[in-house]
C-alpha cells in the first residue's frame, strides 16, 4: 500500500464570476489518482466534518481510496480559488486560515507506519503552512532514519502561501534530505532558482539525498536523473487541452504506481547494486508512461485523473 499524507481541500474553479465546488488538493488528487491506476492507496488527511468534508470522504470512498488513517477534523475546510486562464493555467487563492488541513498534531500520525505500508508520498502545502508543516516534517525525518519506507516529496510551491523565497528554498533543501524520491516542476524550479538550468538544479537535489529526482516540463515532458547518474527525457503527447488543473499530481500518481507496478519503490532507499535495477530504459517507460496521465488530465476540466484502462488504451 501506498499512504499519501497531505491536503483534502475545494477547489472553486472558473472564470467570469462563475464557480464550480470540485474535490482537490495535491496530495488528494495524487491518491486518488494511484486507486484509479490499481495502486492500494491510503489517505492520511485531515478532513473536516463540515459539508464539504463529507463530499471529500464520499469522493474517496467511490475511487477506492482507504480512509483508514484519516482524521475527522472539526475545523472547517480549506477552499483555494482556482482561476483559469485563457490557456487553461489556474492563478489559485486560498483561504486557509484555521481550517482543518494544517492543524497536526503529533499523535495523529502514525509512528511507525504498519508493514504495509511501502511508500509514503506527500508535500504540497501540508510540508508549508504551519503549525502542521513542523510536525508533517518531524515525521518524515522519523521514516527517514528507521528506513523501512519510500518517501516521495513534490514541493508543489505555491508562493503566496510559502512567504519567503529564501526561507522556503532552505526549507524544501532540508525536507529533500528525508526524500528518496523527488517530482517537481519547471516552475517550481523557476522560481526557487531563477535564471538556473533545470538539470544544474536536479544534479544538486540529487546530491542532497535523493535517489531519483524527476521535473515535469509541461508540454515538453519530463526529465530525470536517477542512480545511473545520466538524463532521461521524454516528451509529452500532444492533445487538446481543457485546462492544466491536477495534470502534475496525475503525473507523481502514475510515476508512483509505474514503480510500484515494477516493485521498484523499495529498490529506491536501497544502496547499490540494488537501486541500479532502476535502469535509464526502465525510467523512460514510466516517465512516459506518467506523461500520458498527466497528458489525459488535460483534456478534461479539473483534476480528473485516468482511470489505469483509460491509459492503457491511450498508447495504442
Amino acid at each position: 500500500m501506498i499512504t499519501v499524507l497531505g491536503e483534502a481541500l475545494i477547489d472553486l474553479m472558473g472564470k467570469d464570476d462563475v464557480f464550480e465546488a470540485r474535490p482537490g488538493g495535491s496530495p488528494f488528487n495524487v491518491a486518488t489518482g494511484l486507486a484509479r491506476l490499481g495502486v492500494p492507496t491510503a489517505l492520511l488527511a485531515r478532513i473536516s466534518s463540515d459539508s464539504f468534508g463529507t463530499r471529500l470522504r464520499q469522493h474517496l470512498e467511490r475511487d477506492g481510496v482507504s480512509l483508514r488513517y484519516a482524521v475527522a477534523a472539526s475545523q472547517p475546510t480549506t477552499l483555494a480559488f482556482a482561476i483559469l486562464d485563457a490557456g487553461g493555467s489556474a492563478r489559485y487563492e486560498f483561504y486557509v486560515q484555521g481550517t482543518a488541513d494544517w492543524q497536526w498534531r503529533e499523535e495523529e500520525l502514525r509512528d511507525p507506519f504498519p508493514s504495509e505500508v511501502v511508500a509514503l508520498h506527500t508535500g504540497s502545502l501540508a510540508l508549508g503552512v504551519e503549525p502542521g508543516a513542523t510536525v508533517v516534517e518531524a515525521l518524515l525525518q522519523r521514516e527517514h532514519a528507521r528506513g523501512q519506507l519510500t518517501i516521495s516529496v513534490d514541493p508543489n510551491v505555491r508562493p503566496q502561501l510559502f512567504g519567503d523565497h529564501d526561507a522556503t528554498r532552505t526549507r524544501i533543501e532540508r525536507q529533500l534530505g528525508y526524500a528518496h524520491l523527488v517530482k517537481a516542476s519547471a516552475e517550481d524550479l523557476a522560481w526557487l532558482y531563477p535564471g538556473e538550468s533545470v538539470v544544474d538544479v536536479v544534479r544538486r537535489w540529487r546530491a542532497l539525498g535523493p535517489t531519483l529526482v524527476v521535473v515535469t516540463l509541461g508540454g515538453d515532458g519530463a526529465i530525470a536523473i536517477g542512480p545511473e547518474g545520466g538524463e532521461v527525457r521524454v516528451l509529452a503527447p500532444v492533445v487538446q487541452v481543457a485546462d492544466t488543473v491536477g495534470a502534475g499530481d496525475a503525473f507523481s500518481a502514475a510515476l508512483l504506481a509505474g514503480l510500484d507496478e515494477r516493485d521498484l519503490l523499495p529498490t529506491l532507499r536501497q544502496p547499490a547494486p540494488a537501486v541500479l535495477r532502476l535502469t535509464d530504459e526502465i525510467m523512460r517507460d514510466v516517465l512516459a508512461y506518467s506523461c500520458r496521465a498527466a497528458a489525459l488530465t488535460c483534456t478534461r476540466p479539473g483534476a480528473n485523473p485516468p482511470s489505469k484502462q483509460e491509459l492503457n488504451a491511450s498508447s495504442r
